[in-house]
């Protein structure tokens, strides 16, 4: 009897795990796994020679989940902040009094700076280059540049398809599961853009990926009612959205990353 309770505990335990482990994840495992298979798919020999020396021949898609595990360790605390900037409606990014514990937008910065600098060995640049991959799937993400009073939507609750969710997670992994593709899948099916529209795309500047994706966040904010029953209409109606978003992302992480490495 003993021993059925012990592994009924463990059982139960190793469940729970995984269930507070998925919840951590922003675009969702599959988003961020698009964003980089789209990402790498457009880097030059150059780049692509110098990412997969730094490492080690993983991909980027495979290390693109690697700065929401790292969360569950306390010695990466101070990266919690990197992975999201809230401000109010009305106020642009600048007005603001900068976090001192940073936001994605100097995350960003910083991870492009460290893989810059030749002085850097190359275990710190491999680390920044995980972060740099996953942080720019987050910026396009527009509930990740969401309002302080709800945590980025998190605590903004609705119904999707009859079970308890938040917009945060509607936009994170809700849309993009409920395509029941592989992130492959999902990356052959994006939408097909001519040289002329990756260009223009690969050119915004980072201030100009906060201010098209702040556009959305507002629309999304107003897509839905608190406590609103999502469904089918509103995939129908946001598919594309995400979409779009994804392939801004991979688009725009191949451009700065060919930057970097030349």
């Amino acid at each position: 009897m003993k021993t059925k309770n012990t592994l009924f505990l463990l059982m139960f335990l190793t469940s729970a795990s995984l269930f507070a482990a998925e919840k951590v994840y922003d675009w969702g495992k599959t988003g961020h796994r698009v964003v980089g298979e789209l990402a790498e798919r457009n880097l030059t020999k150059k780049a692509l020679r110098a990412v997969n020396e730094l490492l080690g021949g993983e991909g980027l898609a495979f290390v693109s989940t690697f700065a929401d595990e790292i969360r569950s360790d306390g010695r990466y605390k101070k990266f919690d902040t990197w992975h999201y900037v809230n401000f109010p409606f009305d106020k642009n990014y600048n007005d603001q009094t900068p976090n001192p514990d940073g936001d994605i937008i100097k995350g960003i910065e910083t991870c492009v700076a460290i893989l810059k600098d030749p002085a850097q060995p190359k275990s710190e640049k491999a680390f920044y280059l995980k972060l740099l991959i996953h942080f720019v799937g987050d910026l396009h993400q527009p509930m990740h540049i969401g309002l302080a009073e709800d945590k980025g939507g998190n605590d903004f609750q609705v119904q999707w398809f009859g079970r308890g969710s938040n917009m945060h997670r509607v936009w994170d992994s809700n849309l993009i599961d409920d395509y029941g593709m592989s992130y492959l899948e999902l990356t052959e099916n994006l939408p097909k853009l001519s040289k002329a529209q990756k260009k223009f795309i690969s050119q915004a500047s980072l201030m100009d990926w906060v201010t098209e994706t702040r556009v959305l966040t507002i629309k999304i904010y107003e897509s839905a009612e608190k406590g609103e029953k999502l469904g089918y209409n509103y995939a129908y109606e946001h598919n594309h959205l995400v979409r779009q978003q994804l392939q801004k992302a991979g688009l725009r992480l191949a451009a700065t990353l060919n930057e970097i490495f030349g």
